[in-house]
């Protein structure tokens, strides 16, 4: 009775401890696959091959898979420009970041966001500067094409707000052509409705810094060879907001912000001094407090460089230990290749560690093997304690989870958490090491049902983050300026509810299916928010509903497997670019790739169209397109940052996505007497 009192008290719709009878015991693994003489020597020899070398690519001191991260040439740029502002223009490191942003520039004289894209404005503004910065004459052939690009794109005005932004950092944009980003931000209560909460985490980690810069600008001069007169067509150094920003009415909120940031600026220099000291103050405590226990704001660049210049702009000297730190954390993102030097966006230890595990263990190698071990014990020894931003807007919900990077404290995401709960339960341990997993678990599934949205989906790092009217805000161009539940984070946790024995008869279940079935798209593909893009998402729905127990017959799912068998490619494979993102006509039209390919084979598996020919002949490309020395080449950007804006080459996708798609694969045809009748699948 005091227990139905204290459920019906506590302010959560359904009990957090009401959870499956058996849900520990299905954190421990099932057994191994073991060998059947009747499985094809190519697909064997295959999985092998890919298997060692995975295994290869692993941190064998710590037990933590990480791959290189890369990204568009924005970052290599923002790089040069940061070390110009604090006057190290001269390091012979920004003549490597050059050599790598050349390397890069299209025939056309312009430079892409992401792998085989067009060029885009932003991008080629910000190579062409860095360029500059670097020496590179404007009479030079490369830069003579580079500045008829811009102009082709649309011209100086036509970039972005945080290209503008670092633009009149160097008096190279007006300030009025620069969206108001106030540290009177941090003024605002949690619970106000343009609250620095309502932004999304990286939001906040890029604009509060930002905040700091524009409220106390550093009076710093271009050098005279990185002036870009050249690239304005008139005496004008800015243009309106207004004539920037997408079509709007008058009423609308998009004028409503405008009309706002005009008043603003207006304002500049007029309110109480004691207001802004008390802003800054929020802002840099509020910066201080997030950079204990991370790899810098938030663990991504944008936050780091960001960082580094705001603590510049308060006066901290560059010998203060934290702005060393900082310094430090931006130099282990660098990817020194000789010649050239580039910069990681972040690093993925967690997520390349769980999804390794998860391939290793689904293509059958042993449960108790001791690299799988020695990455179980590492992820656990990452498991968040205490409270992060999340907990702004979401008081009462339980600690618990995972981020994404090596330390990144405030921020553990939903989708990480529940791939390395996926990944835990692969694994067999001995007693000890078995409790740590059921207890960490334990805090993980309470935290991921505090996190469920009221739509029923979940999102990456906040709950109920869906206010679109922030979306009309002059800054927000970077197309991310909220975090509302997605189907591709929403069928992760469901496929690790679902393999703990939550079912269709849990109420909150039932609700995430029915988000599922509202954001699938009339063909039957679902937006793939976090990887590229349509087949990522149609394939971890599918895996996610087969999980959970939905029956996958029904005529939603069948629309969803016909999407999938009707852009397989010619090759047997499946592909897609990001250009899908922009024009989703364009979705399955890409050039195959192992990762994308992999994607569809395990979605069409999980409907269970394992005798497909479809699925045969996914199965022998993969086969087909392995190397000797057992990984596959991919050329493309399959994963997402920002929709539209930033796009990621996530390098270990290629290796562990086709594994544990072959041995999803090895798994059925092992098990079933008619396809092992069949001497070879390809």
């Amino acid at each position: 009775m005091i227990g139905d009192l204290v459920s019906k008290w506590m302010p959560f719709p359904e009990r957090y401890y009401h959870k499956p009878k058996d849900w520990a015991d299905n954190l421990r693994p099932n057994s191994a696959l073991s060998d059947h003489e009747h499985v094809p020597y190519l697909l064997k020899n295959t999985i092998l091959k890919a298997q060692e070398a995975l295994l290869r690519m692993q941190n064998r001191k710590e037990g933590f898979w990480c791959g290189p991260l890369k990204s568009d040439t924005t970052i290599v740029s923002d790089s040069v420009m940061l070390f110009n502002f604090l006057g190290r223009g001269q390091d012979p490191k920004v003549q490597k970041m050059a050599a790598h942003i050349l390397r890069e520039q299209l025939p056309d004289g312009g430079w892409p966001i992401y792998k085989n894209g067009p060029s885009d404005v932003s991008a080629t503004l910000k190579a062409y500067w860095a360029l500059k910065f670097a020496g590179y004459s404007p009479q030079d052939a490369r830069m003579q094409a580079a500045r008829r690009r811009i102009q082709e794109l649309g011209g100086v005005h036509k970039v972005n707000t945080y290209t503008k932004f670092y633009m009149a950092i160097f008096g190279q944009y007006d300030w009025n052509g620069v969206p108001t980003i106030l540290p009177e931000l941090m003024l605002f209560p949690r619970w106000f409705y343009f609250s620095i909460y309502a932004m999304s985490s990286w939001t906040r980690a890029i604009v509060i810094p930002l905040s700091i810069v524009w409220a106390k600008p550093p009076k710093i001069s271009c050098p005279p060879n990185a002036v870009l007169d050249e690239l304005f067509p008139d005496s004008r150094r800015y243009v309106p907001l207004k004539d920037t920003m997408p079509p709007h009415g008058f009423f609308s909120w998009t004028n409503f912000f405008l009309l706002w940031d005009q008043g603003l600026k207006k304002l500049e220099g007029h309110g109480g001094h004691w207001i802004r000291q008390w802003a800054l103050r929020l802002a840099e405590d509020w910066i201080l407090q997030r950079l204990e226990g991370s790899d810098g704001l938030g663990a991504i660049y944008p936050g780091i460089i960001n960082t580094i210049m705001a603590m510049k702009c308060l006066g901290c000297p560059e010998t203060d230990p934290r702005f060393v730190q900082q310094i430090k954390v931006l130099e282990n993102l660098e990817l020194d290749e000789g010649e050239t030097l580039q910069y990681q966006p972040c690093h993925s230890p967690i997520w390349d560690t769980a999804i390794s595990i998860i391939a290793l263990a689904e293509s059958g190698l042993e449960r108790n093997h001791p690299d799988l071990i020695a990455g179980a014990h590492w992820l656990i020894s990452k498991e968040i304690r205490v409270a992060g931003d999340w907990r702004a807007t979401n008081p009462l919900a339980p600690i618990g989870g995972w981020y994404f990077e090596f330390n990144n404290t405030y921020y553990p995401d939903i989708d990480d958490t529940a791939m390395v709960m996926l990944a835990l339960r692969h694994v067999e341990m001995d007693e000890s090491l078995g409790k740590a997993r059921e207890r960490s678990c334990l805090r993980g599934i309470n935290w991921l049902w505090g996190m469920q949205s009221r739509s029923g989906g979940w999102a990456a790092f906040d709950k109920d983050n869906t206010r679109a009217i922030l979306t009309k805000i002059p800054f927000a161009d970077h197309n991310a300026m909220i975090d509302p539940p997605t189907a591709d984070v929403t069928a992760r946790v469901l496929e690790f509810m679902g393999y703990v024995g939550y079912d269709l008869s849990y109420p909150r279940i039932k609700k995430a299916v029915d988000f599922l079935r509202q954001e699938q798209e009339k063909d039957g593909s679902w937006f793939g928010r976090w990887g590229v893009n349509y087949i990522y998402g149609t394939w971890q729905a599918l895996r996610g509903l087969a999980a959970i127990g939905e029956d996958m017959n029904q005529p939603y799912i069948r629309r969803a497997v016909d999407w999938l068998k009707s852009v397989q490619m010619d090759d047997g494979g499946w592909g897609e670019r990001c250009d899908t993102y922009n024009d989703p006509s364009l979705k399955g039209k890409g050039p195959s790739t192992p990762s994308q390919t992999a994607w569809g084979l395990m979605g069409l598996l999980a409907a269970g169209e394992g005798e497909s020919e479809s699925v045969r002949r996914a199965v022998d490309y993969l086969i087909r397109t392995q190397k000797i020395d057992g990984t596959w080449d991919e050329n493309e950007c399959t994963g997402t940052g920002f929709p539209k804006v930033y796009y990621l080459e996530y390098t270990m996708y290629r290796q562990y996505f086709p594994l544990q798609a072959l041995g999803n694969y090895l798994r059925i045809f092992a098990s079933n007497k008619k396809m092992s009748s069949v001497a070879e699948p390809v």
